[in-house]
């Protein structure tokens, strides 16, 4: 079967409109955008309307001329936050990974599930592995533990009680009052630990990075349960908490008066 791709000509035509724009420092009218870019006048008003509502596009109501809105300021607020925090915690991620010896990611909440943002690989020849973009089920080990805990207990409830606890191993935790406890211990201690709970032979421990703003990150360290004995398990445990703060600390500067 033909795959069938839907162009959007109205998005593609509002972005021609704010790159000519954002090239103009003096801003530019209705009659200029439909001349530059050979779009009908119709049409630049209604997708300048549009923009402008929504604070993407402001007007100068005198020369009825238009120039980028904070809307758009705003949107890139966030998406270096996303990138900033990526950025700092590169540097502790890497030093964590050299003093375990296991792989360590970094992950943001998105929806319904976490999305990997970063990964530090262990220098072992057999690793646990996998590359930034990928989506984990939020109700998924370590990870599910620690994100729902920064959630008051009726949301994270919620989202237990909505999304379902899935069976990965024969030790995956299904009884959502056993779960719900796993969650409130991890927002006692600041960590959570899957024991192959999400995939067998394999355990983690995560932990909270505290921001200013959301999404709501974490990291956490991954390896096997052949590594990560009782006694690896309780410096991993350290290791993280420093790593976590020296994150958090560096995203949150304390700025002295």
């Amino acid at each position: 079967m033909k795959k069938v791709l839907y162009s959007a000509p109205s998005v593609k035509k509002a972005f021609k409109i704010l790159y000519a724009i954002s090239d103009a420092s003096s801003g530019l009218g209705i009659s200029d955008l439909s001349k530059q870019l050979k779009i009908g006048k119709s049409t630049v008003h209604g997708i300048t309307s549009a923009l402008e509502e929504i604070g993407v596009l402001i007007r100068d109501p005198l020369h009825k001329k238009y120039f980028l809105g904070y809307t758009l300021l705003e949107l890139k607020k966030k998406a270096y936050g996303k990138m900033e925090l990526r950025d700092v915690a590169k540097v502790p991620m890497e030093k964590l990974m050299e003093r375990i010896g296991e792989t360590v990611f970094l992950g943001i909440l998105s929806g319904d599930h976490v999305t990997i943002l970063d990964m530090v690989e262990s220098h072992h020849e057999m690793k646990i592995t996998s590359p930034p973009g990928t989506r984990l089920p939020l109700l998924a080990g370590a990870t599910g533990k620690v994100f729902l805990s920064q959630f008051e207990e009726k949301k994270a409830k919620e989202v237990i009680q909505k999304g379902g606890l899935i069976k990965f191993t024969s030790k995956s935790i299904v009884d959502q009052e056993k779960f719900l406890k796993e969650v409130k211990e991890a927002k006692k201690k600041g960590y959570a630990i899957d024991n192959e709970e999400y995939m067998l032979g394999v355990k983690a421990i995560a932990a909270p990075i505290q921001t200013s703003s959301p999404p709501p990150a974490a990291i956490w360290v991954v390896g096997f349960t052949s590594s990560l004995n009782d006694q690896k398990m309780e410096k991993v445990i350290l290791e993280i908490r420093k790593t976590i703060k020296e994150i958090s600390d560096s995203m949150n500067p304390v700025v002295a008066l």
